[in-house]
């Protein structure tokens, strides 16, 4: 079970769902309708599909140098932060917040 803490625009009431074993924490998110940016399409060239991984950590595949690298950048970064194109799901449950701003190369909104 993936429980996703309550997030302002992208989940206003939180969300339990069910994450399959081998699919990105990304692609498990976006498949119940919780639209996390990916600006990079999912590539690992940016910090826009941000989370924090508050339980079950441990469930999830091994963060790469690569990955490891662009967290450095990410806004709000947490010892628990992953990026969740490059988190994929494994046995057990998950609790992920998505911070309040993320820091977004490709997209510019002036309000």
């Amino acid at each position: 079970m993936l429980k996703v803490l309550p997030h302002e625009e992208l989940c206003p009431q939180g969300a339990e769902i069910d994450a399959a074993p081998g699919v990105s924490l990304c692609d498990a998110l976006l498949a119940h309708d919780i639209e996390i940016e990916h600006a990079c399409e999912k590539s690992c060239a940016c910090t826009t599909c941000h989370v924090i991984v508050r339980t079950g950590l441990e469930t999830l595949n091994e963060a790469s140098e690569d990955e490891e690298d662009l967290l450095d950048k990410a806004w709000g970064l947490e010892p628990e932060s992953r990026l969740s194109c490059q988190s994929i799901v494994g046995e057990g449950d998950l609790v992920v917040e998505i911070p309040k701003y993320t820091i977004n190369h490709a997209k510019e909104e002036h309000g």
